[in-house]
Order: structure tokens, then sequence, then C-alpha cells
């Protein structure tokens, strides 16, 4: 049955998001939807390689702990669950979701797995494709390619909704049309309800990065206060039938949500506010506006929206060698010098020991890390050193660290609290797909 009104919560922004801010709006918040958006662009290539090791991983790490605390009060209260914690393994996600539902003591939930975003054949069976960035074909890139997969619309979401499922759990979704899929489902908008569909896809964008919009990343004491950061409240929408929708959130929680917090976050990755293209809508927001309702109570008008294309965007993760980092502190008189020696040192014996690399950085933290070694700074007290190199060579990025580490004796005086990594790098590029070669499918779990 569809309603008049309903009201969406934003639960996570990203894979390490806060727990207690979506509680808090499960408890407090009367929703009807929860959403939790916790993909990054490699975030999926991530996962396949985890799921590679170990079959019945693959969904993003924190997905349980997560629900386990949201779910009691979720299915009490009814709330669904809408979340792309699925990653690179939606159907393992939605085994694990409803066998942890059973150990809380919780009615069997319905859980929907919306698969069919990983695309990595298709792509592989057509190497002509392009590549956005530079309109080489894909087929370069195919070797090292560890996972494809196409962000995903709202209507797919909204059909796991229409079977009835309390907890939706999908692999690459676009960040707003989790939240539009929910609209779909609950107000019974068309899928070609331009109007409609801009300002619910809106409505996604705002509340997709979660306490973006209230304050988090907003903060500059002094010159843009929140108050009581430490309990920060995550957003919610309360989106009519008409499209008209009002932001809000849990009254008595941290932050803030005004025309200033929403008008950064309106702007948060859109490259071009005309045409914001999404799987659902091109967006246009150049004539929104918002409008201040009350204490953290904002409207917004003006949006509007073109027709979706025929392709869905791709992003194609993919091995891109290793890097290899290390870190050395220094404090005190001629600290600065004697990082710069610890520099020379570490470039001069990796060179002795025969390796080369694409690509390295070395950084003072504390003066050039951020904006370059800028002329007439006075030099600090303190200073540390952080050496970092690219190479497709695992055992010439392990160096980089093992070099920074051995400065602990052999290098400059006083140096101290050294640190070394060594990651495996992970490469995104993005290509368009033709939706016709794209079947996205829901599937129920029912097993115990």
């Amino acid at each position: 049955m569809t309603k008049t009104r309903v009201r969406i919560g934003a639960g996570a922004g990203f894979s390490d998001d806060r727990f207690e801010p979506a509680l808090e709006l499960a408890e407090r918040g009367e929703l009807d939807y929860l959403v939790f958006e916790c993909l990054a662009e490699r975030t999926i290539a991530r996962e396949t390689l985890s799921r590679l090791k170990d079959p019945e991983t693959g969904y993003t790490p924190y997905m349980r702990d997560r629900l386990r605390m949201v779910l009691p009060a979720c299915m009490q209260a009814g709330i669904r669950i809408v979340t792309n914690m699925g990653a690179a393994n939606p159907l393992g996600a939605a085994r694990v979701i409803r066998r942890d539902a059973l150990s809380l003591g919780l009615p069997p939930p319905v859980v929907a797995a919306v698969v069919g975003d990983d695309v990595t054949e298709i792509v592989r069976a057509h190497p002509e494709l392009r590549l956005l960035d530079t309109g080489e074909p894909v087929e370069s890139l195919l070797p090292r390619m560890a996972a494809a997969n196409a962000y995903l619309g709202a209507d797919i979401v909204r059909e796991a909704l229409t079977r009835d499922a309390q907890i939706v759990v999908t692999g690459r979704v676009a960040d707003p049309s989790m939240f539009v899929g929910c609209m779909l489902h609950g107000l019974g908008w068309s899928y070609d309800d331009y109007p409609r569909l801009a300002a619910g896809t809106f409505t996604g964008h705002l509340l997709e990065c979660a306490a973006q919009l209230t304050g988090g990343c907003f903060a500059d004491p002094g010159k843009k206060d929140v108050p009581d950061m430490a309990r920060i409240g995550f957003p919610y929408a309360d989106v009519d039938a008409d499209g008209s929708v009002r932001l809000g959130k849990v009254a008595g929680s941290g932050g803030r949500l005004d025309v200033a917090t929403c008008t950064e976050q309106a702007l948060y990755e859109i490259h071009d506010p005309a045409r914001y293209i999404t799987p659902d809508c091109v967006l246009d927001i150049t004539e929104a506006e918002f409008e201040q309702l009350g204490p953290d109570r904002v409207g917004f008008r003006g949006t509007r929206a073109a027709p979706r294309t025929d392709t869905y965007k791709v992003v194609v993760g993919y091995h891109d060698g290793w890097i290899g980092e290390g870190e050395v502190g220094y404090a005190g008189p001629n600290a600065v010098a004697r990082a710069r020696l610890s520099e020379q040192i570490v470039r001069e014996r990796l060179k002795l020991r025969g390796f080369s690399y694409p690509e390295i950085r070395v950084d003072y933290i504390g003066m050039s890390s951020l904006h370059g070694m800028g002329a007439g700074r006075p030099e600090p007290y303190e200073v540390r050193l952080r050496v970092a190199a690219r190479s497709p060579d695992k055992k010439a990025a392990q160096a980089v660290g093992f070099e920074m580490r051995t400065l602990n004796v052999n290098g400059p005086a006083g140096g101290g609290g050294t640190l070394e990594s060594l990651r495996e790098v992970i490469g995104v590029r993005s290509l368009l797909l033709p939706r016709h070669l794209v079947h996205p499918e829901v599937v129920i779990e029912e097993r115990p």
C-alpha cells in the first residue's frame, strides 16, 4: 500500500562510519526506511579480492556489527533497511544477515539480495569499450582487472522492496538510487516521473554522506561552529507523494542542519550541477533553493531532471602494483635538517640496492604534505618525514618501509616513532555500458 509521505533516514555515509547515530534514528526517528550507503569507488574490487581468498566473505567488513545493532529496533518498528554493504557478495551477505537476525531471537526476516551489477564477464567480452578518462579500449586493463561493476538504479531497489523484503542488500547501486528506490516503493511514483525523480535524486544525494549534511565536514571552529559534535546525529528526509521534501535530524542529537550545511553537501562530488548523471535521471540543480523551515529543518525547491541515459556507468577495478611507505619523526633544534638528510639517505640506499620507482613521494608532515614547501615559512620544532613509492614489484615497494625503519640506528640523531606499511593498489577506471547488456535480479534469501 502506497503512502502520502515517507521518512527515510541515512544510517551510514561510508564503510567505516559511526554506528550509534543509526540506532538513534531507528529508535527515535519514526522512520519508514533506513539506508546504509557504504561503498567507495574501490570497495568492491577490494572485497572481490577478499572473496577470492574466502568465498564466504566479500561483503563490507562492518556489515554484521552495524546491522546487528539496529535489527531489533528496525524489525520491531517495521523499518525497512536498504544497504549496498553486500559489496562483492550480496547473496552471501543476505544469508549472513538472516542468520544473524535468527541468532538475535528475531522472527526470520525477508532478505532480498540484488545481483547483476557484476559485469566483469560482459566487459571481458567487449574489449572495444572505451575508458572515459583516456578514450582507450578497456582491453589494456583486462589482464589486470579485478572486478567491473555497473551502477544500478532505483528501479531494482523498488523491485526488491515490492517483494516484501524487510532488508535489501545490494552490490553496486548508485548512492542516491537507494533512497529513490524507497520513494518509488513507498509513494508509488512512476519511474518516468522526472519532476519527482529530480526531487528524490537530490534528496538521496543530500542524505548519502550522512553527517556531512549535519555539520561533520562543515565544522571549522570560530568560522563555522557546530554544536555537540561528539554526538552528531545523522539526517532523515520527509518526502511527500507530490515530491515535496523536508530534511531534519533527531531532536536533541548533536550537529546542525541548515541552509549552509545543505548548500555545501549539495555541491559535493557534482562535477556539473546542470547535468549530474545518475542511473535514474540527469539531475539539474542550478535553480535549486534551500529554505530554513525551523531549527534543524530545511526544505528545497527548483530541481529538474532530464531522462536517464541508455548506458550504465561501470567502475573497473584493476591491480595497479604496490605502495610501500615509511615514516620517522624528528624534534628539537635542527629537526628539519635531520629529516632532509634522512630523505637523502633513504633515496641513495634504495638506489644502491638496485630499486627504481615510477612514482615516489616525499612529505615533511607539518610543512609540505598539503601545500608544498612555501618560501618564508618558519621551520617547525618537530617534523615527520614520510617517504612512499609505487612499484609493480612487491619487493621494491616493501624496501621503502624497511629502509625507513633502519634509520632508527643507521640515520641522523634523534629519529623515532618509525612506521612502515605495504599495500596492494587497486586502480579504478570508468566506462559506459549499454543498459541492454545488464540484467539485474532480485533473489530472496529463505535459508535458515
